[in-house]
């Protein structure tokens, strides 16, 4: 059975289509890559998944629950989480505020919360940061912090968008690292992301979009050799 299921989801702004027909599944306990040029509608699918546009046509199910249409805390709720390419953190508050902020969408008890949050904090390897407010933190920690996040919502699915986007390269394999823990512990994970040496790092089955359709989808090394994949995004260069 799959745990989420997108079904033609076709998503328009004025006279662009930014999504076309897009189908797909994923299974539980999978982790999948999402891939393509600027503009090929990966955000925009996100978008669609997490509850924040609603699509014209197609339908999208989470374990068979019907999520198009509903609001994004209803969906969250519902067992879906998702970090941002535009990081958003809580500037003003701490580390640990941040985390208790996702917590808090599970139970009313804030003690409980903030115990909940100190253990996710740990978890991504913030604990040192856990008193620091949130603007002091760098680029890869304020990652780890969308990561904390996401997580505390206790999702069943993960959407990561660009998770190693805009961080220096020595701090890409230890959000790699992470992110291969979080599958190991059992979360479905769909995620978006340039990098294709990570992606095909960590992906168990690669999507391609271009111009808003799936071009190809299947395992990382047939879809980085698909004419289409190398036409559209990779380029020549990228199969030598």
């Amino acid at each position: 059975m799959s745990l989420l299921s997108v079904a033609g989801v076709t998503k328009r702004f004025g006279g662009i289509t930014a999504n076309r027909g897009i189908s797909f599944d994923v299974a539980p306990g999978e982790l999948v890559g999402i891939i393509g040029p600027n503009g090929a509608g990966k955000s925009t699918l996100f978008e669609i998944i997490s509850g924040f546009y609603r699509p014209e046509e197609g339908d999208v199910r989470l374990d068979g629950v019907r999520l198009t249409g509903l609001s994004p805390d209803r969906v969250c709720r519902l067992g879906v989480a998702r970090t941002f390419q535009k990081l958003r953190p809580f500037a003003g508050l701490t580390v640990l505020g941040n985390v208790m902020v996702g917590a808090l969408t599970r139970t009313k008890d804030v003690r409980h919360a903030r115990e909940q949050a100190r253990e996710i904090v740990a978890r991504v390897g913030l604990e040192d940061k856990a008193d620091a407010h949130a603007r002091t933190l760098s680029t890869g920690q304020r990652k780890r912090l969308e990561l904390a996040r996401a997580l505390a919502t206790r999702p069943r699915l993960l959407l990561l968008d660009e998770v190693t986007g805009g961080v220096d390269q020595r701090t890409i394999p230890a959000l790699v690292q992470l992110v291969r823990e979080l599958h190991a512990s059992g979360l479905t994970l769909l995620v978006i992301e340039h990098n294709m040496r990570v992606i095909t790092a960590v992906t168990q089955r690669i999507i391609a979009l271009h111009l808003g359709e799936v071009i190809a989808d299947g395992p990382p090394d047939v879809v980085a050799r698909d004419r289409a994949v190398v036409e559209a995004y990779l380029g020549q260069a990228y199969t030598r």
